[in-house]
């Protein structure tokens, strides 16, 4: 946020569970894998891309695919807010662009796919003066038409915010930044009759930058940004963990309970993603910052070498192995063709990264 008035190679067995030979991750001309910790190198961005929305979507008529959309270039200044998108094919040896999203670039949207669309949500302009207005845009993406429309729009428009699907059939919306503020909304959007409702507000601060993801009954989300009334900087770390536990469809009531903090550095702009009963929390940093990098403490932020997952049943957190490469300021990690990708982000020094890295979905959550 601007410091602003306004704004601030694994056995036979093991490869084919992963999802590697039914994707054709092995096939011949495939590219080279370089492999840590479970990941892999993928194709890497046509172009350098961070604060980017990533989402995977497992039925198209190409197969499963991963799109990335929105975010800024590697100039990192207001001109170089994007509303380019691209797709890359599960196993293929490269991403191609796909049509823009509509209206001008910006930052911050999230995104989620049900039913075989992406639907992208909210995000912020920038103006050359540093303003910046947050949008209540609901765009969809249909992969196979390569075609978008536009949703009913966000009640209240927000930015930086978690999102996450329920009952594979509503999206989440939790809590970020409205125009001049943090909000405490929860909004649950129907991309069947394209309706909204309100839920539960979240209890706690109100932050944007969060991370978290909704599986099964529950929300978990971490940390975040609060804006603070009085004193330098203006935004700074609001630690916390938080679970919702969402009650029956027709009722779009959420009963919230405060966690124990995670273990480690608390996360702005970590990548969120569920996956059974656990929420992984992937990269990220400890010094939340403008959209280029600087943090609002005026100190340039770095990425947090940090991978969480934690057990909605036990409570138990447990760390995952790292890519290659520690990044920050992402939304989501995609999931896909038996895949957990990331793409882009920033990499040391505020590097707009082009680099995409993937692991089995199998390796992550067994460490095998």
């Amino acid at each position: 946020m601007n410091d602003l008035p306004s704004r601030p190679t694994r056995s036979l067995k093991l490869l084919v569970a992963a999802g590697l030979i039914g994707s054709g991750l092995l096939a011949a001309g495939a590219p080279e894998l370089t492999a840590q910790g479970g990941w892999r190198e993928g194709p890497r961005l046509p172009v350098a891309m961070a604060n980017n929305s990533v989402v995977g979507v497992e039925s198209t008529n190409e197969g499963p695919a991963v799109f990335s959309m929105l975010g800024l270039l590697e100039g990192k200044g207001w001109r170089d807010v994007t509303s380019r998108a691209f797709r890359w094919n599960v196993g293929g040896r490269e991403w191609r662009e796909i049509a823009p999203v509509p209206g001008p670039g910006r930052l911050a949207s999230t995104a989620q796919a049900v039913d075989g669309r992406v639907y992208l949500f909210g995000g912020y302009v920038v103006a050359e003066d540093g303003s910046e207005v947050s949008l209540p845009n609901v765009d969809i993406y249909d992969p196979d038409s390569d075609s978008w429309t536009r949703g009913a729009d966000m009640p209240i428009p927000v930015d930086d915010a978690v999102s996450g699907i329920w009952q594979d059939s509503l999206i989440v919306l939790v809590s970020g930044w409205s125009n001049g503020d943090n909000v405490s909304t929860v909004q649950i959007y129907n991309p069947r009759a394209d309706t909204w409702v309100q839920s539960t507000p979240i209890p706690g601060t109100t932050v944007f930058g969060h991370a978290g993801a909704v599986t099964r009954d529950r929300i978990v989300y971490v940390d975040g940004v609060e804006r603070r009334a009085e004193g330098r900087p203006r935004y700074a770390m609001a630690p916390a963990s938080w679970m919702g536990t969402l009650g029956p469809l027709q009722s779009s009531r959420i009963e919230w309970r405060k966690l124990p903090d995670h273990p480690g550095l608390p996360l702005y702009r970590s990548a969120g993603l569920a996956l059974g009963n656990r929420i992984l929390f992937l990269g990220g940093s400890d010094n939340p910052y403008n959209y280029d990098g600087i943090g609002y403490n005026g100190v340039p932020s770095e990425p947090a070498g940090q991978f969480l997952a934690l057990d909605i049943e036990s409570g138990v957190w447990t760390e995952l192995p790292l890519p290659p490469v520690a990044t920050m300021d992402h939304r989501t990690l995609a999931r896909a063709g038996g895949m957990v990708v990331l793409a882009g982000g920033m990499t040391a020094g505020q590097v707009v990264s082009d680099r995409v890295w993937y692991a089995p979905v199998l390796e992550l959550l067994t460490g095998r």
